[in-house]
């Protein structure tokens, strides 16, 4: 395989500090689909009981530690750290794109920086995280997304976590209709004269428009899925994995005639 058909060089970098390590498996599923997981680091002061979590499945993952010990109260070195290591990283011309790892809205600039660069940033947090950083990366990914299956109807790991945290995408999913706004704002930017656009397309353009929109966060695997369960949407299926997509035009009282 050339060096251009190979997938893009990512680094990944975990704030241990505020994601939990049941979402490592899948994360890496995810990224996958983005890349290769070239550079693996997670930072933390590992001394500390509750990260004991993540200490237990570095080697399953080939994640390498960032010890950083908490010296003084209040002040986080691993976030320093992890920013220190993104810029090396930024310029070493071994990178082609990052994936930060966190709910912090620390890292919003460290985002915004390397973007400015020319590489794409992939987020990672859950969904308390602020705007400005979800914003910030060409895709967010709900973390919530990512717990492994069997987890997802659990209660709550912690009274402290829920009292804390809104609520998530798959402890009370949104509807798909609720996704409906959006999607007919991305066709409408793309519909041929019949009014049908390629749903790669259409995926492509809502990412675009919102860097945090999954299909997961409505209860869908799949954003075919979604926009049939939305309503309001044609779905035509061609040759061989041809997919298109229309809306009916409902809100407008009349429907795009074939």
């Amino acid at each position: 395989m050339s060096r251009v058909d190979q997938l893009p060089r990512l680094a990944v970098l975990i704030d241990a500090e505020n994601i939990s390590p049941r979402i490592a498996q899948r994360l890496f599923e995810e990224i996958a689909t983005l890349g290769e997981a070239s550079v693996r680091r997670v930072y933390g002061d590992f001394s500390e009981e509750r990260l004991k979590g993540w200490a237990q499945i570095l080697a399953d993952h080939a994640i390498i530690p960032q010890q950083n010990f908490a010296l003084t109260v209040g002040k986080n070195g691993s976030d320093i750290a992890l920013v220190i290591d993104a810029m090396d990283l930024l310029h070493s011309g071994r990178i082609e794109g990052f994936c930060l790892v966190s709910s912090d809205s620390d890292f919003t600039r460290l985002a915004a920086r390397i973007r400015e660069h020319g590489f794409d940033v992939f987020g990672f947090g859950e969904a308390k995280t602020p705007k400005s950083f979800r914003q910030a990366c060409k895709r967010f990914v709900f973390t919530e997304n990512l717990l492994p299956q069997p987890e997802l109807a659990a209660p709550a790991a912690s009274t402290k976590a829920a009292a804390h945290s809104p609520v998530t995408p798959n402890s009370a999913p949104r509807k798909p209709a609720q996704a409906t706004t959006i999607i007919r704002r991305a066709i409408a930017q793309l519909e041929d004269e019949e009014g049908w656009v390629h749903l790669g397309g259409l995926g492509s353009r809502l990412l675009a428009m919102d860097p945090e929109f999954d299909p997961r966060t409505y209860g869908c695997a799949k954003l075919t899925t979604l926009i049939e369960q939305a309503g309001d949407f044609e779905v035509r299926r061609g040759s061989g994995m041809s997919v298109q997509v229309r809306q009916t035009d409902s809100a407008h009282g009349s429907k795009h005639v074939t």
